[in-house]
């Protein structure tokens, strides 16, 4: 057996380890430093976790979920349980206790990788509502005098003693896990009522890994930067896709630290949302703006020589002439120390889970920082499209991967067929039958149009406003467009569905706010203050009114207000991969919403 007909992600890892056993597999922090681990390391761990977990009791798909942040450990602990033919459900950290124990319920989970004493509290307390489970392992936690929950190192010690009583058991199993076994349960983060459990198969995975490796976006040779939820079909495709195509990877899910990580890792690509990109544009900018003068001239000058260059490239043109001349000194004074920031080798960055706004992308690639933009689902195991180094077109999500198809609906709904769509949702056949349709496409919720084999997304189905003069908004391309002009944003939430006008709920870069408030005498203003400010408010009714000049009548934005905090995951109003939740939000600020459009009606 080889790596192109492997059935299983537990074959995939067997079949890598074999091929390169001490190229390394993985980089993970630890106080003393940066430690790595090669390929046949990392199957003895697994190893390890895989027999333990059989010493324990746990049979052929039955649940163990994986509730901890990003770090080598949940890798670990996911390929141990594919190993040991069974099923991982994966937890955010972060998700509320009758959420968690909802999915635990739901999925039938018996067994639960904690990461800290703070989780295994919070798994105690629901000890009586999630009587399935039998034993709870912690990473870093102390073990329980009961029993109930054990160390890591300790289920790692029967798993060793496990397997000697055992010979060649841990690779039987491993080899018998078949295509259509269930391999990831998802619960989707949603907005209203209770998650949905998203069944995905091995041979969801072994698609996806394979379409990864037929496009070639990713080589052998490179090295990852991992800091994605792993919890979330992002983080985890890229997990698969790695055994398949053997990248190594550095893992470290700390986001404060991204930055700084990445000056010493020095990887070729790195995975993020579009909210990290924003980020890392507004810090560059602002500091360029800081350094003032002829710094800050050759800063602009470099990014309209970048941008007219990176357009001659996206038509297939190297820049000639003059614009070469130009676009050679624009990378020397510039954008050579942009790519420094990120440890000087990153070959390319790859942006999901959200619409990336076409600026960005423009900026990035004239600093010679492509960004690669793709598209899927938890429904369709992630990656459906995606843009490519050697074919690609900014503003749209790429085309589809080998093996995926995509139509487009009559209502312009986006439409995917292939091996990456899910099972179905979990103990939910009606929600199932509404996502899948009786010809086997699934309904992504999003509108888009295929424009040359590339795809475009314009909205969700769900999001579009339809004013009440019967025009149709699509909010998320109004706050991507703002998130461009506006260096002081950090979310925009376009409302006014049934509304005779736009308005919007805006929150604050903090840092990129205080900053400007600084340098313009606004000393020791705390977030709240800041929003209040009548300068600061003026300051972003500016950059309202920039946006408005490129918008017809009816999508401009009339009104707007700054809200005192910024949008969380802790408050409920984003999900654990930084998305808005649009309804919630709107439903959280409904009094201000309101009062926008008090007596207009009337005054119409």
């Amino acid at each position: 057996m080889s790596l192109k007909d492997a059935p299983s992600v537990s074959h995939l890892l067997l079949e890598r380890v074999a091929l390169t056993p001490n190229v390394m597999s993985f980089q993970y922090f630890r106080p003393t430093g940066w430690q790595t681990e090669t390929w046949a390391q990392t199957l003895d761990k697994v190893r390890q976790i895989s027999c333990g977990l059989r010493s324990l009791g746990i049979q052929d798909e039955e649940r163990v979920a994986i509730m901890s942040g990003t770090r080598v450990e949940w890798i670990h602990a996911d390929l141990a349980i594919g190993c040991a033919s069974a099923a991982t459900t994966t937890i955010y950290p972060s998700t509320t206790p009758d959420d968690f124990a909802f999915i635990i319920n739901d999925s039938g989970t018996r067994m639960v990788f904690a990461e800290s004493a703070e989780h295994v509290k919070k798994l105690a307390a629901k000890r009586s509502e999630i009587p399935g489970v039998v034993k709870v392992i912690t990473f870093d936690g102390a073990a329980s005098e009961d029993g109930w929950v054990i160390t890591f190192e300790k289920l790692m010690e029967a798993g060793r003693e496990w397997d000697k009583a055992n010979p060649g058991k841990f690779e039987e199993i491993a080899k018998s896990v078949k295509k259509d076994a269930i391999a990831t349960l998802i619960y989707t983060s949603g907005t209203t009522g209770k998650p949905k459990g998203v069944v995905l198969t091995h041979d969801c995975w072994t698609y996806e890994a394979e379409g990864m490796d037929a496009v070639n976006i990713l080589r052998a040779d490179d090295l990852q930067y991992l800091w994605l939820p792993l919890s979330h079909v992002f983080g985890k495709v890229l997990q698969v896709g790695q055994l398949r195509i053997g990248y190594s990877t550095a893992v470290d899910g700390r986001i404060d630290k991204l930055v700084e990580n990445l000056g010493v890792i020095k990887p070729t690509f790195v995975a993020a949302v579009p909210r990290i990109f924003e980020k890392v544009h507004n810090k560059v900018v602002q500091g360029a703006k800081d350094a003032g003068g002829a710094k800050w001239k050759i800063f602009q000058w470099a990014l309209e020589v970048g941008r007219e260059a990176s357009r001659e490239i996206q038509a297939g043109r190297q820049p000639g002439g003059l614009l070469s001349v130009k676009f050679a000194i624009a990378n020397k004074l510039v954008f050579s120390k942009i790519r420094d920031r990120f440890g000087g080798r990153v070959r390319l960055f790859i942006s999901g889970s959200a619409p990336l706004s076409r600026y960005l992308a423009e900026f990035f690639h004239a600093a010679g920082l492509p960004i690669m933009e793709g598209y899927g689902l938890t429904e369709s195991s992630a990656a459906s499209c995606v843009n490519l180094t050697h074919k690609y077109r900014f503003g749209t999500v790429g085309m589809p991967l080998p093996g995926t198809t995509v139509k487009i609906a009559e209502d312009g709904e986006i439409l995917i067929k292939g091996r990456g769509i899910m099972r179905g949702y979990n103990n939910n056949p009606a929600a199932t039958a509404e996502a899948i349709n009786k010809d086997g496409w699934l309904c992504t919720g999003d509108i888009g149009v295929v424009e040359d084999g590339f795809v475009r997304i314009t909205d969700r189905k769900k999001d579009l406003i339809k004013t009440s003069g019967g025009k149709y908004v699509a909010p998320q391309a109004l706050e991507g467009r703002f998130k461009s002009v506006c260096p002081y944003v950090s979310q925009i939430v376009v409302h006014g569905d049934n509304r005779n006008f736009c308005s919007a709920l805006i929150t604050l870069d903090e840092e990129a706010t205080k900053k400007w408030a600084k340098d313009n005498g606004l000393t020791n203003l705390e977030y709240g203050d800041l929003a209040k400010n009548p300068r600061v408010i003026a300051l972003f009714q500016e950059h309202v009114d920039l946006l408005n000049k490129e918008l017809a009548s009816y999508e401009s934005i009339k009104k707007f207000v700054l809200l005192e905090k910024d949008l969380t995951e802790a408050e409920g109003d984003l999900t654990p991969s930084l998305k808005v939740k649009r309804k919630a939000v709107e439903k959280k600020h409904k009094e201000r919403l309101d009062a926008f459009y008090a007596g207009t009606v009337a005054d119409v």
